[in-house]
């Protein structure tokens, strides 16, 4: 059923023009999923003038010969008809994703608006005519001969409501036409402006977990299979004319596919073009709803808001010193069971301390929390924290004086907490591979945290030809299940652990150039104390969908760059960084290629330093409908005043190279 669509253009004729060549020419096919099946009706309805090569006169009616080649023709009609309805089932729910975006992002645009609505009705009464085509084929037995002359009249009479002229309409709505002397210029190609809108729509693409170009040719298909009812309808009007002797025909189907040609030369050259500029990157917007373990999950106790007196972080348990002395220590005891003893110590080293009062209130979080304090109030009116109810009670914390010289005050400073049981900071260095041994590729990423490790799991499925993905075999590849203190487990080999001096995580996309290849595995490893993403490639046949030996035809590829220094690999930073799930506003991608992130802690004022930020987005990154893909990435995605989150993300693969127009040999 066709709702309100707006669609790519006319490159279903390109193989709908060629598929008759003359006798010494050969078709070069193209190898896409839809031309593919353009080809096969457009050569079985070509194959069907075969019944009508005999023609029947006027003033010599064979009805019984007419009533049989009709009933022929009408049984091939069904099932061209068959195949057609079938191939636009199997592409519906793309094709439905990709025309509610189009919905939703041409509301505001009355440009777009009014070209959706143009489109939409034309494709519509094209789609109607061939509903009423398939009831004639339904009840041929039925009908009577004067119905469908009618019918096959109307289908290619040269006005306005034909379906020929509705193809033609169709065409020079979406790209304009070229004679000057009608106003046309070649400049005008609605392709770029839905590309462009799509790509600005940020929403649309990461909800749909389509790319741009993916979304390109969702549309594309929805057309094309238009295309190929009208054209399947105007072949079996020239035949049943024919069979009924209204004339030869020949030289008029002729006409109509060179017609056909001269259209679709232009319509394969832009496709490319805006093809081969549209983004193939794929990535999940912020959840509706922020469940901790389901949609995101954080690293813990790296850097976190710890209160420490500084009798106890110095051997000699002096109090001479100022807070903002302490950069670098670690706790050496609990004199005289004071706070310390009422809460956790830090098993690591205590670093940036400084004074905001000597006395305070604190809020101490639930024991089951990894934070140790909802909230802190300072004598002074400082607070650090959302302040609010308080499950635990406030426990009240004050300096003291010792010696009458020596004021021993409570500091604030940051633990590294990396010996505690409750710190979640490890990231998983093993190899994760697709069974290519089935011919199995990389379809999807997403971050899963299991025994305080976290691991990047991948989505598999078998590879088929011309870039399609056998959606049945579709399955997540079961992570290492792997503890910490395991026996041959070992740190910087299995698993890296994060550190106050090792926190950084690269931000790169890593992709092939050579379109022959698409991923089949990924793995993160330590360059420069920064994780670092790896992507293995390896070659496959687009037109077989079969992987090229590939145990032997696979490489690893990163970016290597280890310079953190001018402008080779820049930072991304994190300005007094909130919780990312209390924004209101959705977070979207603020990284780029050749950059990187510290993990670090939330801001003091509006978190006590409690969290370490950017947590990690854990929703699976997939595109839909599943394709192979030509490179992964991890990003950064925020809002200024918040930490963000650390996510996968796609490059699905190039299908551009396989638009091409039909060559005659």
């Amino acid at each position: 059923m066709h709702i309100q669509r707006f669609s790519l253009g006319l490159i279903v004729f390109l193989a709908v023009f060629y598929t008759k060549p003359p006798p010494s020419a050969a078709l070069i096919e193209d190898v896409l999923d839809v031309l593919h099946v353009v080809k096969e009706v457009t050569t079985a309805v070509l194959k069907a003038w075969d019944i009508v090569k005999i023609s029947t006169s006027n003033s010599d009616i064979d009805f019984p010969l007419m009533r049989d080649k009709q009933k022929k023709v009408l049984s091939r009609l069904r099932e061209v008809s068959s195949q057609i309805i079938k191939t636009e089932d199997q592409h519906a729910e793309q094709i439905a994703l990709a025309i509610d975006s189009v919905n939703n992002f041409v509301e505001g645009n009355i440009q777009l608006l009014a070209k959706r609505n143009e489109i939409s009705d034309t494709m519509n009464r094209i789609s109607s005519r061939f509903q009423q085509m398939q009831k004639y084929e339904t009840y041929q037995d039925k009908l009577e001969m004067d119905t469908l002359v009618k019918f096959a009249e109307w289908t290619v009479a040269p006005n306005a409501y034909s379906v020929h002229h509705l193809m033609d309409r169709l065409h020079l709505m979406m790209f304009g036409t070229d004679d000057k002397n009608l106003g046309g210029s070649s400049s005008f190609n609605i392709l770029d402006m839905m590309a462009n809108s799509y790509q600005a729509s940020k929403d649309e693409r990461c909800l749909n977990q389509q790319s741009t170009q993916q979304f390109l040719y969702s549309l594309y298909t929805d057309i094309a299979l238009t295309e190929l009812k009208g054209y399947t309808m105007m072949e079996f009007s020239w035949m049943i004319l024919r069979v009924y002797g209204k004339g030869n025909f020949t030289q008029e189907a002729e006409l109509m596919r060179s017609d056909f040609e001269k259209r679709t030369e232009k319509t394969v050259r832009l496709l490319r073009e805006v093809m081969n500029r549209a983004d193939r990157i794929v990535w999940r917007c912020d959840p509706e709803k922020y469940v901790q373990g389901q949609t995101y999950d954080e690293v813990t106790r790296l850097l976190q808001g710890y209160i420490e007196n500084e009798v106890d972080m110095n051997y000699n348990r002096e109090c001479w010193q100022t807070c903002e002395d302490y950069t670098s220590t670690k706790n050496e005891g609990c004199f005289k069971d004071k706070f310390c003893a009422r809460q956790e110590r830090c098993t690591g080293n205590i670093h940036s301390c400084r004074r905001f009062d000597s006395d305070m209130m604190i809020c101490p979080s639930p024991r089951d929390s990894h934070k140790r304090y909802d909230f802190i109030e300072y004598e002074n009116g400082v607070t650090l924290g959302k302040v609010g109810h308080c499950s635990r009670g406030k426990t009240p914390v004050d300096s003291w004086w010792r010696y009458l010289f020596w004021h021993c005050t409570y500091c604030f400073c940051l633990c590294d907490d990396q010996y505690s049981s409750k710190t979640d900071r490890y990231f998983n260095l093993r190899e994760t591979l697709a069974n290519v041994n089935e011919n199995k590729v990389l379809t999807g990423l997403r971050f899963v945290k299991v025994n305080r490790v976290f691991h990047l799991q991948i989505q598999e499925g078998e590879l088929l030809p011309r870039g399609k993905i056998n959606a049945t075999t579709l399955q997540w590849v079961p992570v290492d299940n792997y503890t910490l203190n395991a026996r041959n487990v070992r740190n910087n080999r299995d698993y890296y652990t994060l550190s106050y001096g090792a926190r950084s995580i690269d931000l790169d996309d890593v992709h092939t150039e050579d379109n022959s290849f698409v991923v089949t595995g990924v793995r993160f490893r330590v360059v420069g104390a920064h994780l670092n993403l790896e992507a293995r490639l390896s070659e496959f046949n687009f037109e077989t969908g079969q992987l090229v030996n590939p145990m032997e035809n696979s490489f690893w590829k990163s970016n290597d760059n280890t310079d953190v220094s001018g402008d080779r690999r820049q930072k991304v930073e994190l300005s007094n960084p909130d919780v990312p799930t209390r924004t209101k506003a959705k977070s979207v991608p603020d990284s780029r290629h050749n950059q990187y992130i510290e993990f670090t802690a939330s801001d003091v004022y509006k978190d006590a330093s409690q969290s370490t930020v950017p947590f990690i987005d854990t929703q699976h990154v997939i595109s839909m409908p599943p394709v192979p893909l030509a490179g992964v990435g991890i990003y950064h995605k925020g809002r200024p005043g918040y930490g963000g989150f650390i996510a996968p993300k796609l490059m699905t693969y190039d299908f551009t190279p396989h638009i091409q127009a039909p060559r005659r040999t």
